[in-house]
């Protein structure tokens, strides 16, 4: 992963530099997030990383399913990265535009996992904790995963807050352990 993160960091830069230069972040970030999906999706990241396709052809697929939002610099950098062998780092140059992007505006991603979906008042009410505990805007990714039996996992930044039923049997059985 590390690799990846290496690779992808100067484009990411790049990219940011070119948004920021332009005021169009949020144009950018869509841009981006299509890019990142559609090199994510299985057909297209075995295209990619067929030897015995062009790397030019999958530039165009890749140009020709994002449409016409991508307009003539999102194709250009589609271009650049398909010059360079580059297709397949999209999500993460995607992941590292919109780490960039939050650090410029002073704001944090939240990621909240629950057991059961949340109401808009539940996620309101921790986005509102979270801005009073880092003193910062706060955005929120919300998740399902029923494995984690109840309560919610939250990560911001690089903490994690694990208030869920199966973290705290995870913990009661470790220190049972010990």
């Amino acid at each position: 992963m590390s690799e990846l993160s290496t690779l992808a960091r100067p484009y990411a830069e790049a990219v940011f530099r070119l948004a920021q230069s332009e005021d169009d972040l949020a144009g950018w970030s869509a841009r981006l997030a299509a890019l990142a999906a559609i090199a994510a999706d299985a057909q297209m990241a075995r295209l990619i990383a067929d030897p015995a396709v062009d790397a030019a052809r999958a530039a165009s697929l890749m140009v020709e399913v994002a449409g016409s939002d991508l307009g003539a610099r999102g194709a250009n950098f589609v271009q650049v990265l398909a010059d360079n062998d580059r297709l397949a780092l999209l999500p993460e140059i995607a992941r590292r535009f919109e780490a960039l992007r939050a650090e410029a505006e002073g704001t944090l991603e939240a990621s909240i996992t629950s057991a059961q979906p949340l109401t808009p008042q539940q996620v309101e009410e921790l986005v509102d904790a979270l801005k009073a505990k880092f003193q910062r805007a706060v955005t929120a990714r919300v998740a399902v995963d029923a494995d984690l039996i109840g309560g919610a996992v939250i990560a911001i930044g690089d903490q994690v807050m694990d208030g869920s039923v199966k973290g705290r049997l995870q913990r009661m059985a470790f220190a049972l352990q010990g």
